[in-house]
Formats: C-alpha cells, sequence, structure tokens
C-alpha cells in the first residue's frame, strides 16, 4: 500500500471484483442459494462504494443513513436463516458490520468518507470497542478461510496385500494401530506423503464444482472489511 488512496482503490477492486462473481452465481444457484449469492453481491458491491476515496466523490451524509437503512433492511432479513445456519450467521454480522460504519461515517463531522483509505483530517468513526470485536471477527474469518483454501497433507500407508486409499476405510493398519480412512493422491510406496486435493465442502450459492471460487470471494470481501474497520 502506497498511500491511503491506493488502499481505497484497491478494495474497490476487491470487492466489485467478488460482488461481480456472486451476481454471475445468482445464475445457476437454486432457489435457497440465490439468496445467498444476492447478499454476498450486496455486501461486494455495497463495499466497494463505500471505498471510494473522497478526492473522487465525498457523500453527503444522508447517502451514509441509506447504506445504513438498505443494509438495516438485509439484516432483517437474514435474521431467521441466521438461527440455523452458521453462514447466514456470518452474513448477518457483515450486514450489522455495514450498519455500524455507515452511521460512525454519518456521524463524523461533515460526513466525511476519510475512513475507508483516504486521506482524511484524521477523525475517528465509530467506538473503539465495537471497531475492536469486528476487527478480531473478521481477522479470525480470513484466517480459517484462508486455511480451507490450501493445499492438504495427507500420508498414505500401503497394505501388506496391496491394498490402499479407500480400500483400506475402517482397516486396522499392522504396526500403527491406526484405522485407515480414504486417502487421496498417488501412493508408490509404504509411508508415502502424497499432495491431496483440498476438501471444500459446497454450499448452497457456489456454482456446482466451483465452491472454491465461492470461499476465494468470502475471503476478498473478509480481507475488504478488515481494511476499511482498520481505517474507521
Amino acid at each position: 500500500m502506497h498511500g491511503p488512496a491506493t488502499a481505497g482503490w484497491l478494495v474497490v477492486a476487491l470487492c466489485a471484483a467478488a460482488g461481480t462473481y456472486c451476481l454471475l452465481r445468482l445464475r445457476g444457484a437454486p432457489g435457497a442459494g440465490r439468496g445467498t449469492a444476492g447478499g454476498e453481491a450486496l455486501m461486494g458491491f455495497g463495499m466497494a462504494a463505500m471505498a471510494v476515496p473522497a478526492a473522487v466523490v465525498t457523500p453527503p451524509r444522508w447517502v451514509w443513513l441509506l447504506y445504513a437503512a438498505v443494509f438495516g433492511v438485509a439484516a432483517l432479513r437474514t435474521l431467521g436463516p441466521a438461527r440455523r445456519s452458521s453462514h447466514h450467521l456470518h452474513h448477518l454480522v457483515g450486514m450489522l458490520a455495514m450498519v455500524y460504519m455507515s452511521v460512525a461515517m454519518a456521524l463524523l463531522p461533515g460526513a466525511a468518507h476519510d475512513g475507508h483509505g483516504t486521506q482524511g483530517t484524521g477523525d475517528a468513526g465509530g467506538t473503539p470497542l465495537a471497531t475492536g470485536v469486528l476487527l478480531i471477527y473478521y481477522a479470525g474469518f480470513v484466517l480459517w478461510t484462508g486455511a480451507r483454501l490450501l493445499p492438504l497433507q495427507t500420508v498414505t500407508v500401503t497394505a501388506p496385500d496391496g491394498r490402499t486409499g479407500p480400500e483400506l476405510a475402517g482397516t486396522v493398519l499392522p504396526d500403527t494401530g491406526r484405522t485407515a480412512g480414504p486417502a487421496a493422491g498417488t501412493v508408490t510406496e509404504a509411508g508415502t506423503v502424497t499432495e491431496a486435493v483440498p476438501v471444500v465442502v459446497p454450499d448452497a450459492g457456489a456454482p456446482e464444482g466451483r465452491p472454491e471460487m465461492a470461499l476465494a470471494c468470502r475471503l476478498s470481501m473478509g480481507i475488504a472489511m478488515l481494511a476499511m474497520l482498520l481505517t474507521l
């Protein structure tokens, strides 16, 4: 990052790209998945709009209040699903974070755009406690989501009769005392360490066969949210 304005444009690009992909997911998503993809698209484009540097446009106070109202309504719509799904609970936290940042910016003198990667007067928005809690949450979310996208390593063992991988599932391996589970990768000899394809559980809003892209979008928006909270 070479300056506040540069950071702002990076956040704009990141969130706009994530929002665009979420819109594309709407086409092939099932009924429940369309709501998930639509909510993430709203988050992406909303964050992109909030991150535009003040040198380009300085929104008046009513724009921030409009943001707060839009994301407040979206948060209310997410309350029901959030009780049944941790993924929707994350959506609820994101919507509330958007409401919090919008209100914080509306309450700043002049309703300036300075908190989101722009050169401003140094006024701080929000409260340290709420901002700190959100920072901790999103830092944990970014680390957890990033770990899910990393390649995994697994140790596979060849049994004396030559069986490997899924054929060994549920078998107690000799000399180890362990029960084997399904293994991934090509086994050339006993004890070979192989690279396994990361297992990503598909979600309702991801296109068939590309759940890792949905995770990457959520990771991008999590990083962007961290950047916006840090400069609030």
